[in-house]
């Protein structure tokens, strides 16, 4: 059976986050030092201290994520198969990786294939080009449930201006972004032909659609000067939603991530395909077991956990 590791985007931070892990390894605490040097202020003053509030900023709450995430994955490969044993978790050895969104470069870092430094330095960058994009081109996202995924598809392409599905989480779950009026006008028509629910998010931008174009740029300006390392097991991008090795296949995916939608439910029934049994999330919340759950159906010995502690 073969260990699947995934690792949580936006939405999963809360207060306190990683906070047992600075206080309980040594290695942690260097790592999360380490980080409030690289992003200029103390990000874990925040993480351990601040309210709900104060993680929604977007320069905190995404290396947020990631870092909780990263170094809760070093952290569980320092433990002894003993250690492992008491807490009920199988040794350190992901056989492949995903990471929803965000969590694509928790992923990649975790397996190596990009360095802890760069990585780090990638998701702020990420975060605040981001952010910078949100208030330039105002967006909206909504949450389609009910409908298979051509019929979102369908929906977007029959609507004025921008719209696109940007999350294919599992099915008859799709995230759709773009253009305020035009996701109103897509939610209004996929209520008409039978959803369930078409419900508007609390965000404020148009992630994965072509309104974060200008972000992407900045991104890939990074994402080009960093290097990229084989990794130690195959990558399920959110692009090709296919596991990837090479380097130059993952920098290429990684450049046009935040204008493609994610596509979840694909990648996990590849991991599944390839032999997957047992997933592990790794990192805050508990989002991406849920999810993996209504995609793996009925799946036959299939193992679903998460770890966000020590």
């Amino acid at each position: 059976m073969k260990k699947a590791y995934v690792f949580p985007g936006q939405g999963s931070q809360f207060p306190g986050m990683a906070k047992d892990l600075y206080e309980n390894s040594a290695s942690a605490r260097e790592m999360l030092e380490k980080a409030n040097e690289i992003l200029g202020f103390r990000i874990t003053d925040i993480m351990f201290d601040g309210t709900a509030e104060d993680l929604k900023a977007t320069k905190v709450t995404q290396p947020a994520i990631f870092l909780h995430s990263v170094v809760l994955a070093h952290c569980l490969s320092e433990l002894t198969p003993e250690q492992l044993n008491e807490k009920g978790l199988e040794p350190y050895a992901p056989d492949m990786a995903a990471g929803h969104s965000l969590g694509e470069f928790s992923a990649l870092c975790a397996v190596g294939a990009i360095r802890f430094e760069d990585a780090l330095r990638l998701v702020s960058i990420r975060a605040t080009e981001m952010q910078k994009c949100c208030e330039k081109i105002p967006g909206a996202m909504a949450a389609i449930i009910g409908l298979v995924d051509e019929q979102v598809e369908q929906i977007c392409m029959g609507c004025d201006g921008i719209v696109v599905p940007a999350n294919y989480n599992c099915a008859g779950q799709i995230v759709i972004s773009g253009e305020q009026t035009s996701v109103e006008q897509a939610c209004s028509l996929a209520k008409e032909v039978g959803a369930k629910r078409a419900l508007m998010l609390p965000v404020g931008g148009a992630f994965h659609s072509p309104l974060m174009e200008p972000a992407r740029q900045e991104l890939g300006k990074a994402i080009a000067q960093t290097e990229i390392l084989t990794p130690s097991c195959p990558v399920y991008q959110n692009v090709s939603a296919k596991g990837e090795t090479d380097p130059e296949t993952i920098k290429k995916n990684l450049l046009t991530q935040l204008t493609a939608p994610v596509r979840w439910t694909q990648s996990v029934k590849n991991m599944l395909e390839g032999g997957a049994g047992y997933f592990m999330e790794i990192g805050p919340g508990t989002v991406l077991q849920g999810l993996v759950r209504r995609i793996g159906g009925q799946a036959e010995g299939l193992t679903i956990c998460g770890v966000s502690a020590l």
